[in-house]
């Protein structure tokens, strides 16, 4: 059995713990939190160790692992005492807001034989990963158009959003990982649109953008178009589409069910998509850390690692200067 200690106790350190807990060859060492009252609560529900502190995690014989998932400002800092201490390390995205501070942290841990995994977990959805594969096995021939839609049912807590880094950095991330996922090569310009429609009063004051519109092209021009917003009213929307010579892959929204009813005087009504991130990619959050098990035991790299999450903050940066200039900005600019 894997002993993974998981650091942050909010509501995606809690989904992560469970999800370890229940996994048939990991089980969670402990749980830490700055705010002692969340990991209490944690620890309590699921009966396990309350650490004192991070580097009693750290110093800790029993922990194999790491899991961190505390506030984004800390997760560089946190990504390279891990390493420091011999212990994998599955990282929440984004490594960090500032792209100087990653590539200092890649510097840190550079050669480092340490098994670090970054968190795009919507890799491991099984719709979006079959879409992908028809991509790699030619079944829809060769890939010219990925449309990668991405919507919030609201606005997140004001507090998040502040916080964020904005939405190409917090959201749009995400979906540049999807894009280099599925494309198999790597973006060379990035054009991106921002527009404030959701709250313009707040996108002015914080300098963001709640609706957004971004084109990825790569050398052979193979495309990927990318939109997000954040308020769907009807739910949390999250498609991915692949078009090609032969075909098209579509990996679709979730329901709690399948059912539809039609009436004399309506048809096709069926059950709202799934409410949120937590429920839509509840499988995917289970293979990732199936992933993440896999890879020590296999004393491999993880499918997903940190140069990925270099890379989609890389696009996100050059997206937050396209849509800030008003032109196409090639990814040579931003290195």
């Amino acid at each position: 059995m894997l002993n993974i200690a998981v650091l942050g106790c909010g509501r995606i350190g809690q989904m992560h713990a469970r999800n370890i807990a229940r996994h048939p060859r990991a089980q969670l060492a402990s749980v830490f939190d700055v705010d002692a009252g969340a990991a209490e609560r944690l620890g309590s529900a699921l009966n396990v160790k309350v650490a004192a502190s991070i580097d009693a995690i750290l110093a800790s014989d029993a922990v194999d692992a790491i899991l961190i998932a505390t506030s984004t400002n800390t997760h560089a800092d946190l990504l390279e005492r891990a390493v420091a201490a011999g212990k994998p390390v599955l990282c929440e995205k984004p490594i960090d807001l500032s792209l100087a501070r990653v590539k200092r942290c890649a510097d840190v841990i550079r050669g480092t034989k340490v098994p670090i995994m970054l968190g795009f977990v919507r890799r491991f959805d099984p719709g979006h990963r079959a879409a992908r594969d028809a991509v790699r096995s030619g079944a829809i021939g060769e890939l010219h158009q990925v449309v990668i839609t991405s919507r919030d049912p609201g606005m997140p807590p004001l507090a998040y959003t502040e916080a964020s880094g904005g939405i190409f950095r917090d959201m749009t991330i995400h979906d540049f990982d999807m894009a280099r996922f599925i494309l198999g090569e790597e973006p060379v310009d990035v054009s991106a649109h921002g527009s404030r429609l959701v709250d313009p009063a707040l996108m002015n004051r914080l300098g963001d953008y709640d609706t957004v519109t971004v084109v990825l092209r790569t050398a052979s021009g193979k495309q990927c178009v990318i939109n997000n917003s954040r308020q769907a009213v009807y739910g949390y929307d999250q498609r991915v589409e692949a078009l090609g010579t032969l075909g098209l892959a579509l990996s679709e929204n979730r329901k709690p069910h399948e059912a539809v009813v039609h009436t004399r005087t309506f048809t096709g009504k069926a059950a709202p998509y799934l409410n949120f991130f937590i429920e839509r990619y509840a499988e995917a959050f289970n293979a990732e850390i199936d992933e993440f098990v896999s890879a020590i035991e296999g004393k491999r790299a993880p499918e997903v690692g940190f140069d990925d999450g270099r890379l989609a903050l890389l696009l996100a940066e050059a997206a937050i200067k396209s849509a800030a200039e008003g032109r196409v900005v090639r990814l040579t600019e931003m290195e």
